[in-house]
């Protein structure tokens, strides 16, 4: 008997409960220990940025500095491309919860599409990404660099705010696009691992559901960047 028909015996007793909540799959119970130790280090970054955020008397406006939708327009549109990339996160985290229940099912073609389609929305979102950031380097922000006095004045904050803003900002949202590009790079494996047939030998895709876990978590660590660096 292998070990995921282990962790679906059922005691059957009046009194044992069901199923012991301590019969975690091994590489589950793994990957929630790293998830856990991963939110700790996020969590550090986090409360830095609101320790600088609230000591200071100025600090650059949000409104002002996401104003723009690369490509599009420079300013005018507050917000909006960064809720389009938080969109496209947030639907590639739907398309993994399908893959994950389609792998449930064994259905090996719809946990191949739906696999594709996370990826391609992976690549989107670190697309957008560096759309971004390209557009910020060309407004002045950048690391250790402080923007032009002219845009100091417009942020209504100080030169030394600035500059400490632009230097979180791109480490925090840094730290997360490497996270996302990893989480993209170990989605194509397991592509290619489920196109191959290797979870249909094994006789279950419980490896799609442990991806999924790091794939969802990506995501809720995406909702607390937005709120600290676009929202306060």
């Amino acid at each position: 008997m292998n070990t995921v028909a282990k962790l679906d015996e059922v005691k059957t007793t009046p009194w044992s409960g069901g199923r012991s909540p301590f019969s975690v799959e091994y590489g589950k119970l793994m990957m929630w220990f790293f998830l856990l130790s991963d939110a700790f280090t996020f969590s550090a970054f986090l409360i830095y940025y609101g320790a600088q955020r609230f000591s200071k008397l100025t600090w650059p406006d949000p409104d002002i500095v996401f104003q723009s939708i690369p490509g599009i327009a420079d300013h005018g549109y507050p917000l909006v491309f960064v809720g389009i990339m938080t969109f496209i996160l947030i639907m590639s985290s739907v398309t993994m919860v399908l893959a994950v229940e389609a792998g449930h099912r064994k259905a090996k073609k719809e946990v191949i599409w739906w696999m594709v389609a996370t990826i391609v929305g992976g690549f989107m979102f670190l697309g957008c990404q560096a759309l971004e950031w390209t557009h910020l380097h060309h407004e002045g922000f950048w690391w250790g660099t402080i923007p032009d006095a002219e845009t100091v004045k417009a942020l209504g904050a100080d030169g030394v705010s600035a500059q400490q803003f632009s230097n979180l900002f791109f480490t925090i949202t840094g730290f997360h696009g490497f996270h996302v590009f990893s989480g993209v790079v170990i989605n194509i494996i397991i592509l290619f691992m489920t196109m191959a047939g290797v979870f249909e030998r094994r006789g279950h895709y419980l490896m799609i559901e442990k991806v999924g876990l790091y794939w969802h978590f990506v995501d809720l660590v995406w909702v607390f960047v937005f709120t600290f660096f676009y929202l306060v």
